[in-house]
């Protein structure tokens, strides 16, 4: 078992019940666990118009986590993916429905449509006003005869709730709520397919591709596509909800089907608003995890165009704090750095020799990224390479503004390109190192003076020494041996690097927090690092001579 569940028989109704009981005494269940499992508002006013949805579970916060003023007033669950029997949505629709009436909100699926569909006629025949509607936003397929309703479901329930809690009729909301349906389109993405609780996880979408127009119940998309980045993956969605849209204003609902990061959904939404789609876009809700599909990697783009009624609707307070409100899309503004942050840029100068070596050090790194990060995953959080090559292309990219000819200014240069360019406390340590190897070139020390001076701020400052399995075993040894030459300097660095794979208890870096096991027989990957550099820099020098 790898999911925090107990039994797969008990996850809903224990899922229910932690909501409950989190939820500040707004709601309460109608008994019959474990076959009707009916979430309701306590502080219900048979007075107006009840909203009744529901389906099968697996998709939280829906359809319990919207149940609340201005939003639903019910929401009926079925098991995992599964719809709620008949007497369920009875049993909603009775206990919470006055004079004015229910409206139901069914996405369109057989069960759904079925089980609220008969429970709908029962409870006409108890003399209860009952509407129905379909929601079928999914555009995966245009020319299906029977679209899925998916995440723009939640357009429908926002819009109608906030109409029903100000006191319309029944039939003003079933036209709103019908409305929202004819103009509402969806479509979804996954790298991966979610992992139904009690059930073998299926692995259908192929290395290297993505799921495009899948539903919200582990069911196959339409297609199969390359996946290649964000960009290309939003540009993707982005062709298929075109066409179903108009010119005017429109909202998005961005939405994590489970088991995107929010720094993954920050940058799709990103990547939505800087598309074609993206000038026509006034508000976004989201992003974040509305319509789940269980632990799916992946997520869906609504759109729905914005008449006044939909956008005062849209703005209307809500209880339920799964709904994430409404944000109007504005550009990005530059604040100035304050006086004395403003980086001052030194007087370029050329010199091929050392732009050569430059570029020579850079490729190495950005060439063992990939090792690295793999290396590091073993005893840290798996971005050493990455923020080494991260740093190697800035540098080659500040190449043509660098002062190459002054050695001293170069080394305070190439820290201060680090400093604003690479990413962690590996990022800092290295622009100190360059800057100090400034100051001490500066004051007349040689190039090994220079770099050791460097080394010894860089131990000051992070507290790191020989033996506590960090890039300086490498480095000190390296640069201890540099004045017999860089074959020496190269021995002396793998030599060290090498050394610690037997050091089983780090002393500094995030490698400090981890256990005798999981560092023993692996080399730290900073040392490695620079043993690498060392090693390919005289490689290659020998191969000239």
């Amino acid at each position: 078992m790898n999911q925090f569940i107990n039994t797969k028989e008990t996850l809903v109704t224990e899922a229910i019940d932690g909501t409950l009981r989190t939820s500040g005494g707004q709601l309460v269940r109608l008994d019959g666990y474990p076959h009707i499992k009916v979430v309701v508002r306590r502080d219900w006013d048979k007075s107006r118009v009840a909203l009744v949805s529901g389906g099968g579970s697996g998709h939280e916060p829906s359809h319990v986590g919207f149940v609340g003023r201005g939003m639903l007033t019910a929401a009926v669950c079925g098991d995992v993916f599964a719809s709620p029997s008949v007497d369920a949505v009875l049993a909603a629709i009775l206990s919470v429905t006055g004079k004015a009436g229910c409206l139901l909100i069914v996405k369109n699926y057989t069960g759904d449509r079925l089980n609220f569909g008969l429970a709908a006629e029962r409870a006409r025949a108890f003399g209860v006003r009952v509407n129905m509607v379909i929601v079928d936003d999914d555009v995966a397929l245009p020319h299906s005869p029977q679209p899925r309703g998916v995440a723009g479901t939640l357009f429908v329930h926002k819009i109608a709730g906030a109409m029903a809690e100000a006191g319309a009729d029944l039939d003003r909301v079933t036209e709103a709520a019908e409305r929202v349906i004819d103009g509402v389109v969806s479509i979804g993405m996954s790298l991966d397919t979610c992992t139904v609780p009690g059930s073998s996880k299926e692995n259908r979408i192929r290395p290297g591709n993505a799921e495009l127009g899948l539903g919200i119940h582990g069911e196959a998309g339409i297609e199969q596509v390359d996946y290649r980045s964000a960009r290309e993956a939003v540009a993707m969605v982005v062709e298929r909800l075109a066409p179903e849209v108009g010119s005017g204003p429109h909202v998005a609902l961005i939405n994590n089907l489970g088991g995107a990061t929010a720094l993954e959904m920050a940058v799709l939404t990103e990547e939505l608003l800087k598309s074609s789609l993206g000038t026509g876009i006034q508000w976004v809700v989201g992003p974040a995890a509305m319509m789940t599909s269980l632990d799916m990697q992946g997520f869906s783009i609504s759109l729905l165009p914005l008449g006044s009624t939909e956008d005062d609707a849209l703005h209307a307070p809500v209880a339920p704090r799964a709904w994430p409100g409404c944000s109007r899309v504005g550009q990005i503004e530059l604040m100035p750095l304050p006086d004395g942050l403003t980086p001052i840029q030194p007087i370029p100068s050329r010199s091929p020799e050392t732009a050569a070596f430059i570029k020579q050090c850079c490729s190495i790194l950005i060439a063992a990224e990939n090792e690295l990060n793999k290396l590091d995953a073993r005893s840290g959080d798996g971005d050493t390479g990455s923020t080494l090559a991260t740093a190697a292309r800035a540098l080659l990219d500040a190449l043509e503004r660098l002062p190459l000819a002054d050695l001293t200014q170069l080394y305070r240069a190439i820290g201060l390109e680090l400093s604003q360019t690479m990413g962690g406390s590996s990022g800092v340590l290295l622009a100190i190192f360059f800057v100090a190897a400034g100051d001490a070139s500066a004051r007349g020390a040689g190039l090994v003076g220079a770099l050791k001076a460097g080394l010894d701020r860089v131990q000051q400052v992070g507290g790191a020494q020989p033996g506590d399995r960090t890039m300086i075993d490498a480095l000190k040894p390296a640069l201890d041996a540099l004045p017999d030459g860089l074959v020496a300097a190269a021995a002396a660095a793998r030599k060290g690097a090498d050394m610690t794979a037997t050091i089983t208890q780090a002393r500094a870096g995030r490698a400090s927090y981890l256990a005798a096991e999981s560092l023993a027989g692996h080399n730290d990957p900073g040392a490695e690092a620079v043993a690498r550099l060392f090693e390919q820099i005289a490689a290659r020098l020998e191969a000239v001579r």
